[in-house]
């Protein structure tokens, strides 16, 4: 998601694609804000704020760096859409992915004459877009002889990572919430309707699923702070005997808290001087306790995503699908159960991207009529853990975390 590859009128790349974890563009952010009217009319319009993973910060960049460049762009692909133009020698994006450039007007499911217009891009630069499950082409012949795919085979829109993983998980439809657990943490929830966070804190999308859309809010650090913690603090101890270890220690780490802000934050803080803490520390501590904070710290940060979600009248959850590295852990998933509040379900596959790729992919090939048909035939869920007694004791401890990243904010800043 969120890449940038230029082309010129015969199609070839004209610089080296920028790609979604690229920083560069903090000032073409606000350029961006400033040319479309401020933050509430931008996320308005496109759902979110202007963020320097997206796209368009990334076309602002190209436009005031390079022109150059910019004078020859003819079209304007994401990464995985150049590789469809190799497939297919088709121009063609997923809706999914559309949104996420920010260059979308996310009700109409399409771009924005408003924001295109405010940042002087052309309109004919954009591929036209599509519905997650449309064929967009098929392999050409050049294309089957160099990856051994079937000429002829057809090639669907897709969706972004996130999207696809909503659909690998099942979660497409209000309801069911997927969370993923890997170096990054996402909560996602399929909406029946475009819904946003006034101020942009959580991600506003559509959805890989036809005329459905999603909202989600992505912690950057989430399994990505138990491997900082393994390799800096326990190398080469198993991530399973770290956690058995844990469970030794009772809920709330006997009153240490880890703020998981190890690489700046996106959602509920979307602030890339944020930094990590442990707070509380006292002799009484040892790495057990240590463990079980950032396992904790992680849980609560997921927390406040989900509860933006929630108060921007996404419907609370019935049940959480959760799958990556970090679901593996027993422990963990109890913590998740207690702290989100919520029955904690895990799924038939761990690439839960990749999976909802392929179901995406059976609709293309006429073998389901509808995404909702093909997930239920397709995703079996299967409880892993319910909310138990440690509740109430989490969300106490929550609302002291809650107090942390105002409080300490200021000294993040002044860290630099």
């Amino acid at each position: 998601m969120h890449g940038a590859v230029v082309l010129d009128r015969a199609g070839e790349v004209l610089r080296p694609a920028i790609l979604w974890n690229d920083q560069r563009t903090g000032a073409e952010c606000d350029a961006i804000r400033e040319a479309v009217g401020g933050v509430e009319r931008l996320v308005a319009i496109t759902g979110n704020d202007a963020l320097t993973g997206f796209t368009a910060p990334k076309l602002v960049w190209i436009r005031d760096h390079e022109p150059d460049v910019w004078a020859r762009i003819a079209h304007v692909l994401l990464p995985k859409d150049y590789v469809r133009l190799r497939l297919t020698g088709d121009y063609a994006l997923d809706k999914a992915d559309g949104a996420g450039t920010i260059l979308f007007d996310l009700a109409a499911r399409d771009w924005s004459a408003e924001v295109l217009g405010a940042l002087e891009i052309d309109p004919a630069w954009l591929p036209p877009t599509f519905e997650g499950p449309a064929v967009t082409g098929s392999i050409l012949k050049d294309a089957a002889e160099a990856t051994g795919l079937r000429a002829g085979t057809p090639v669907v829109a897709g969706g972004g990572d996130q999207a696809a993983n909503g659909v690998g998980v099942g979660a497409v439809a209000p309801g069911v919430v997927a969370l993923s657990l890997g170096t990054s943490g996402v909560i996602f929830a399929a909406t029946d309707r475009p819904l946003f966070e006034p101020r942009g804190r959580v991600h506003a999308f559509c959805h890989a699923v036809p005329d459905r859309w999603h909202m989600m809010s992505v912690m950057l650090s989430a399994a990505g702070s138990l491997r900082w913690f393994r390799d800096t603090l326990a190398p080469g101890v198993a991530f399973g005997d770290l956690a058995k270890t844990a469970a030794e220690v009772p809920a709330g780490s006997d009153g240490l808290l880890f703020l998981p802000y190890l690489t700046g934050e996106r959602s509920p803080h979307p602030d890339p001087l944020a930094r990590g803490a442990f707070v509380g520390l006292t002799v009484a501590h040892d790495r057990r306790h240590m463990t079980r904070a950032v396992l904790e710290g992680v849980a609560f940060g997921l927390r406040d995503g989900l509860d933006l979600m929630t108060q921007a009248g996404m419907r609370a959850p019935s049940e959480i699908r959760a799958s990556g590295g970090g679901t593996a852990s027993p422990l963990w998933r109890q913590i998740l159960a207690d702290v989100l509040e919520v029955e904690i379900a895990t799924v038939n596959t761990t690439e839960g991207a990749a999976y909802g790729a392929g179901i995406l992919a059976t609709l293309g090939a006429g073998w389901f009529r509808s995404v909702d048909a093909a997930c239920e035939a397709l995703v079996l869920a299967t409880r892993a853990a319910t909310p138990g007694p440690d509740a109430p004791r989490y969300a106490e401890a929550h609302a002291i975390y809650r107090e942390l990243y105002p409080a300490l904010a200021p000294s993040f800043r002044q860290m630099q």
